[in-house]
């Protein structure tokens, strides 16, 4: 009989089991990049050859919250479960500061409020594998994120979470319009991985238009902490 399954969200450890979290976040993201390489800025060829330390430090970098959502599978008929396998994930990168996270005038971003009046956050790598789509995993992994987000620290006040998104993926727009985020500008695919903390992934020579063409979509949230 097909099993059902019960989804869990959790954040991923930086200091118990990162080996294994490691390995587990890599299986998912190169699946996920196979699955849907027009939702990502980067892409399967450049990550397959990442090295066991690149991906240790995808889940353990200070400046990034990795969440996960867990799926287990349960057979009713025999009363058991089977071992959980991640499915979905979300990062948070940040808190950056207002220079790191300004962009140019050209995105139509607003000028950027002091550090002490405003936390700066990029959410980026949404993703859940397609056969587990369908059950609102990918608003609760944001969710999650968010939650994180306004209980992370008291002050500042205000806590303003951007992404970019290719605006093509509708049906990302439209889960992200759901949560709240609005449109806020555009951005070229070099400003994007810079962005998401990948810069290291860019050409020496970025002039061509796949890397000068703004039209990345930039969504916006903002949290305010009571």
């Amino acid at each position: 009989m097909e099993a059902k399954y019960t989804y869990s969200y959790f954040q991923v450890s930086k200091t118990e089991g990162f080996h294994d979290s490691a390995q587990k976040y890599r299986d998912l993201r190169l699946r996920a990049l196979k699955a849907s390489p027009g939702s990502f800025a980067s892409t399967y060829e450049v990550e397959a050859i990442f090295t066991e330390a690149d991906w240790i430090d995808r889940v353990t970098l200070p400046y990034r919250e990795v969440f996960i959502c867990a799926a287990t599978p349960v057979y009713p008929s025999q009363a058991r479960t089977g071992p959980s396998e991640w499915i979905g994930q979300v990062t948070l990168r940040g808190p950056l500061s207002k220079d790191d996270f300004t962009l140019p005038a050209e995105s139509g971003q607003p000028p950027q409020k002091p550090d002490n009046e405003e936390e700066h956050w990029q959410m980026l790598s949404l993703f859940t594998l397609p056969e587990h789509r369908g059950h609102g995993l990918g608003r609760n992994l944001c969710q999650k994120a968010l939650d994180y987000l306004r209980n992370y620290q008291a002050s500042p006040p205000s806590v303003q979470v951007r992404l970019m998104v290719k605006p093509e993926n509708h049906a990302t727009v439209r889960l992200y319009e759901r949560l709240g985020f609005i449109e806020s500008g555009k951005c070229t695919l070099a400003e994007a991985l810079i962005a998401n903390g990948d810069g290291h992934l860019l050409p020496e020579d970025t002039s061509s238009a796949k890397y000068t063409i703004r039209a990345g979509l930039i969504m916006s949230f903002h949290i305010s902490r009571p």
